[in-house]
């Protein structure tokens, strides 16, 4: 989601496959340094990471929600209203915290919560299909694909080495976090790109640097979310805890253990993850060129098929139709925002990272029974609270000095 903020406006451009090329080698980059972390730092880094609290870990996440402001584009109010609607929509369920039934509207189908995989392809597919419907007869302009392009990215991707370890360091880290995973260390890595960039109108408009730093870390959460797992035997992220129930099933148990019992193994895991991201670019820059390609497909032919594929991976999630209206009504939902200029960005962020945060201050309140002293007294939550109040500063005044600037300009 993070990329498409700039993908989407350069594959607009008439540069898809630069889009994609440039994400390519940001996640083949930030893939393989967050492996050396794995290899080398597994074990330290994850006890440094168990020590955690509940109180940190929704600290850091409140670091990701102030984030808000970095993707609000140029009104930091629609971006705020936004991600309180995306906050919103996380609501109805059952509260991560105690367990209790909320604004369900008395239907069995909404106990689990509006589920995640129906909301992105509404706001992000279906939305997109809804506005290519109306301008069904306009065509995108013929973009000329060569593999030259390609591989300049990669240099590209080589001259930004700053962006690239800075945002590669983020995913890695924020990946170690169990529970946190890739949607928080690409927004981190994002914002941080933004906020240091010495083109900063060049974000959601086509920028190198946000393709880069988002595509670094969500791959660098990869490797990061294995160190845990690896070096302690918890899983740092859903498809880890997957991973960590398949391994079991063959009669392993990741830990410390298993580097005394079976090193083999351990070496095993962090070599696969290695080629996984060498294989993963080698697949992609073959098939890249054809990928490119898809937007020039006729409408009438490509967006019944979108529409179909976009229903049964919702039906697909939970086997109900629940999850399709859902979809639909999401899509709506999307296309309106985007008519009245509202981003999407935030409302997304929003809605994946509330139940996090509140899961943990759950669990931290339930720790401290009910004291929020652990809050303020915990070296890493006050860290993080310092930083998220520093970035809500700095993204005010930064909204406010481009709004005076854009002000005086039209004058």
């Amino acid at each position: 989601m993070m990329t498409t903020l700039d993908g989407y406006p350069m594959a607009q451009k008439g540069q898809p496959g630069r889009a994609l090329g440039l994400g390519i080698g940001a996640s083949l980059l930030g893939g393989i340094i967050s492996w050396f972390f794995l290899w080398i730092l597994s074990e330290p880094i994850a006890r440094l990471a168990t020590r955690m609290s509940p109180f940190d870990l929704f600290s850091l996440v409140v670091v990701a929600l102030v984030l808000i402001g970095s993707v609000s584009g140029k009104s930091l109010l629609r971006g705020v209203f936004a991600g309180l609607l995306g906050i919103l929509a996380a609501l109805p369920g059952t509260s991560p915290a105690t367990g209790e039934l909320r604004w369900t509207l008395g239907m069995p189908e909404m106990n689990d919560g509006l589920k995640l995989l129906p909301v992105l392809v509404g706001m992000f597919a279906i939305n997109q299909v809804i506005s290519d419907m109306i301008k069904l007869d306009e065509s995108p302009p013929q973009a000329k694909w060569s593999y030259g392009g390609l591989f300049s990215s990669l240099g590209e991707c080589f001259r930004q080495w700053f962006n690239v370890l800075r945002s590669s360091l983020i995913g890695t880290f924020i990946g170690i976090l169990p529970g946190i995973g890739a949607n928080i260390g690409s927004v981190v890595a994002y914002s941080s790109a933004r906020s240091m960039s010495k083109d900063k109108a060049k974000f959601g408009k086509g920028s190198e640097e946000g393709i880069v730093a988002s595509e670094a870390a969500n791959n660098a959460t990869v490797g990061g979310a294995l160190i845990p797992l690896v070096a302690m035997g918890i899983p740092g992220s859903v498809i880890d805890a997957v991973l960590l129930g398949a391994l079991i099933i063959h009669g392993l148990q990741p830990g410390p253990l298993l580097y005394k019992s079976d090193p083999a193994i351990v070496h095993t895991i962090i070599a696969t993850m290695l080629l996984a991201n060498i294989f993963m670019y080698i697949f992609m820059v073959l098939s890249v060129g054809w990928i490119a390609k898809l937007m020039y497909l006729p409408k009438r032919v490509f967006l019944p098929i979108i529409v179909v594929f976009c229903m049964v991976g919702s039906y697909a999630l939970s086997n109900r139709m629940f999850d399709v209206w859902v979809m639909l009504a999401f899509g709506g939902i999307g296309f309106v925002m985007e008519r009245y200029k509202i981003p999407l960005a935030p409302f997304v962020i929003g809605f994946v990272l509330a139940p996090v945060a509140e899961k943990n201050l759950g669990a931290g309140f339930q720790g401290a029974n009910g004291s929020f002293l652990p809050l303020l007294q915990s070296p890493f939550s006050v860290v993080f609270l310092l930083t998220a109040l520093l970035i809500t500063i700095w993204s005010t005044v930064g909204h406010y000095r481009e709004h005076i600037a854009g002000r005086e300009k039209s004058e």
